[in-house]
């Protein structure tokens, strides 16, 4: 999908998103520098980061590969970064979902069961995008059409995973808004519960596309590179790649995600999100400390004892 950069075209496009996700890795490092110096410790700020980062290099060799079409390692390296740094977000969103499911359904959501199954989840993740690297990488390097036939497998399967991955936040947001016992609900973070629906749902929705849209041509029955179809133009490469990603980065830096989804140090040895005093006192302290117009008035006690995601310590 996106076919070979060319200086005309894909250069001006990738600088310009060059360009976003160098504002994007500020703006995320900026607000993990100001939490840390209050004690305001939230890990997933400093992974957003990183995954802007990815998306830098990722253009930088894409502006490169349009120098040099012919250089097969920067092609190589060029799809790599494409394809990997996206599970950045998935894992973040589904993070922040199982977060809000723990603090609604605390007896599920805290088993040794569910836990482990998230776990392997993850595990399975880095497994699988380390198969799908080994893939593009061999595919680049033989003709043997059977191993090209195995190859192309494993793509099918990890764009297929990825995609399920993606969409799995979804029908934990659904269970959350379902929940008939509202009045027990433990917090998470700060801010109104609304908001943190509408921003797991909207990014959820917005990554499960992209996702949806790989794994779909994917699946695809392959197409010489003089014929490509209409899901291969450079289009549908930006947009359902670099543009959903930025949209991503920037509603997570727009609507606080490190306020309104911050629990506490050491909640998944104690299994709750519930808070001691000092934890309250810090909290007080880093909302006083931190001022930012608009969305200060709907964080209101944000969560800043020294706290790190259990998931993403």
């Amino acid at each position: 999908m996106g076919g070979r950069p060319t200086t005309s075209l894909d250069i001006p496009i990738c600088a310009v998103f060059l360009a976003l996700f160098i504002t994007g890795a500020a703006s995320h490092m900026t607000l993990l520098r100001r939490n840390l110096a209050r004690g305001h410790k939230f890990i997933p700020s400093g992974v957003t980061f990183g995954f802007c980062m990815s998306r830098i290099i990722a253009n930088i060799i894409r502006i490169v590969w349009a120098c040099y079409p012919t250089n097969i390692r920067v092609a190589i390296a060029a799809q790599i970064f494409v394809a990997a740094g996206v599970l950045l977000l998935f894992i973040l969103n589904l993070l922040y979902a199982q977060r809000m499911f723990r603090a609604v359904y605390p007896v599920p959501g805290w088993s040794r069961i569910l836990s482990w199954a998230f776990k392997a989840l993850y595990v399975l993740v880095v497994v699988t995008i380390i198969m799908v690297i080994t893939s593009v990488v061999q595919s680049s390097y033989t003709l043997n059409s059977n191993t090209l036939r195995i190859d192309r497998d494993i793509l099918i399967y990890g764009q297929t995973y990825f995609a399920i991955v993606s969409f799995l936040p979804i029908p934990l947001v659904l269970l959350v808004l379902l929940s008939p016992n509202r009045k027990q609900i433990q917090q998470v973070g700060s801010g109104s519960w609304v908001v943190k629906v509408f921003i797991v749902g909207l990014v959820s929705s917005l990554l499960c596309l992209g996702a949806s849209f790989r794994a779909a041509t994917s699946w695809m029955p392959p197409r010489p590179v003089t014929e490509p179809a209409w899901y291969h133009s450079k289009a549908c490469f930006y947009v359902f790649n670099f543009t959903i990603d930025i949209l991503v980065v920037a509603i997570f830096f727009v609507g606080r995600v490190d306020q309104r989804f911050w629990v506490p140090n050491g909640s998944s040895k104690v299994r709750h999100y519930r808070r001691d005093g000092s934890s309250e006192k810090n909290e007080q302290a880093s909302q006083d400390g931190l001022s930012f117009s608009g969305d200060e008035r709907d964080i209101e006690g944000s969560g800043v004892s020294e706290g790190v995601t259990e998931e993403t310590k």
